[in-house]
């Protein structure tokens, strides 16, 4: 019996406890995360871009879209700097062809190679010279390269892209 008189008393004294503690007058109510999603949801970050800032917004086999302008053939990008570049298939990228970070200042962070449509393997030469010049080098196609120029750069960050057009396969 004792047993019975211990299951049955506890769910008692529970009750009792709760009955005897007075609930704190300042309990504030918690935000609502149905409120908080909502207010989440009203922030862009990527559409509030400044409108000096170089925004890829599309590519093509051909060219990419660059702040509502569409250009032909490979681009240099560095910073907020946008320029037309010499190399027509990977195999043409090479340490002179990348000769502006001999002289640019300062130098950007990261220099985002865009290979096309597909990712290509860099040679040692060029990966010295990039390594050279305090850079760190990312090799990805072009599509992957555009996003990644335009997530660093939206950051603030000093980054620099050499852009082949998507439709470039070797």
């Amino acid at each position: 019996m004792a047993v019975r008189q211990r299951t049955v008393a506890l769910p008692n004294l529970i009750r009792s406890l709760r009955k005897e503690c007075p609930k704190p007058a300042s309990q504030a109510a918690l935000p609502s995360l149905r409120r908080a999603f909502s207010l989440y949801d009203q922030i862009n970050l990527i559409d509030n871009v400044p409108e000096d800032q170089l925004r890829f917004q599309r590519y093509t086999e051909t060219g990419f879209t660059v702040n509502g302008v569409d250009y032909e053939g490979s681009l240099l990008c560095v910073g907020n700097l946008l320029m037309s570049w010499a190399p027509k298939k990977f195999p043409q990228i090479t340490p002179d062809s990348l000769s502006i970070f001999r002289t640019v200042r300062p130098i950007p962070e990261i220099l985002i190679l865009g290979c096309g449509r597909h990712i290509e393997p860099v040679g040692p030469e060029l990966r010295r010279f990039v390594r050279s010049t305090g850079m760190k080098l990312e090799v990805l196609d072009s599509r992957n390269a555009t996003s990644t120029y335009n997530i660093l750069n939206e950051e603030g960050r000093i980054v620099a892209a050499a852009l082949l057009p998507y439709g470039i396969s070797s």
